[in-house]
């Protein structure tokens, strides 16, 4: 696999379901998880949602129970886990 560079994916990491990884937001503090879902279909051009609503790749089952949906952007695998 690849190494972590700060915030974002480098060559060699592989997101997919089932991998464990670190959600960034903006506000609030990092949170770690399994994704669960991958929407890839949903937000490429031309997919379903809504300029209101758009759709997030990812959906990840967080370790304290809860289920969010998150960017590429916002997600990185977990260093940990490695």
């Amino acid at each position: 696999m690849g190494d972590i560079s700060g915030d974002r994916i480098v060559p060699g990491d592989e997101l997919a379901v089932g991998s464990r990884v670190l959600v960034r937001r903006n506000a609030g503090a990092d949170v770690i998880g399994e994704v669960v879902a991958d929407y890839a279909a949903l937000t490429e051009s031309g997919g379903s949602g809504h300029e209101w609503a758009p759709a997030h790749r990812w959906a990840i089952a967080l370790d304290d129970g809860r289920l969010i949906f998150a960017d590429t952007d916002e997600v990185t695998v977990d260093p940990i886990a490695r």
